[in-house]
């Protein structure tokens, strides 16, 4: 379900009253712990936290017009997605992530490529966001893109 909403403020309100809560309690703890220098945007029909130009100019490989994703929040129709392009570069964060998240919860996680799914709001675990939105600064996330772009466009 994209979006065209051209604020996060207007996609919340958008949503359905059901997951209002839920996405903007995601937002507010995704802000509270985001690294300085991410900026929040609208993107894809999502919320979601770029490395700006100001920061990493050549933008987006696939489109270098857009900055540098590394965050996105959706509400789907079938689940609330949180995109983390981290733990599809980064094994070490992965592993981390699927750890941490086995002790605090009892649900089975979702999860494939850069894309964690809850099937309720309920089972969001808002800290574990939280701690997961903190743990690249934006120039880690930069430098871990540019190596993993090296390697796909191996000459």
């Amino acid at each position: 379900m994209q979006s065209t909403a051209p604020t996060p403020e207007l996609y919340l309100t958008e949503l359905p009253e059901e997951r209002q809560q839920i996405m903007s309690d995601l937002r507010r703890v995704i802000l509270k712990n985001l690294p300085a220098g991410f900026e929040e945007v609208m993107g894809y029909g999502m919320i979601s936290y770029v490395v700006p130009h100001t920061l990493y100019p050549a933008g987006y490989h696939c489109d270098p017009k857009q900055p540098l994703p590394f965050m996105a929040i959706a509400s789907q129709k079938n689940h609330i997605a949180v995109y983390h392009m981290g733990i599809y570069a980064n094994e070490n964060l992965l592993n981390w992530f699927k750890t941490a998240y086995s002790k605090q919860n009892k649900t089975k996680l979702v999860v494939g490529k850069s894309c964690i799914r809850f099937r309720k709001p309920e089972h969001v675990p808002l800290q574990l966001i939280g701690e997961l939105a903190s743990k690249l600064t934006p120039q880690e996330w930069v430098n871990t893109y540019q190596v993993m772009i090296k390697k796909a466009v191996k000459p």
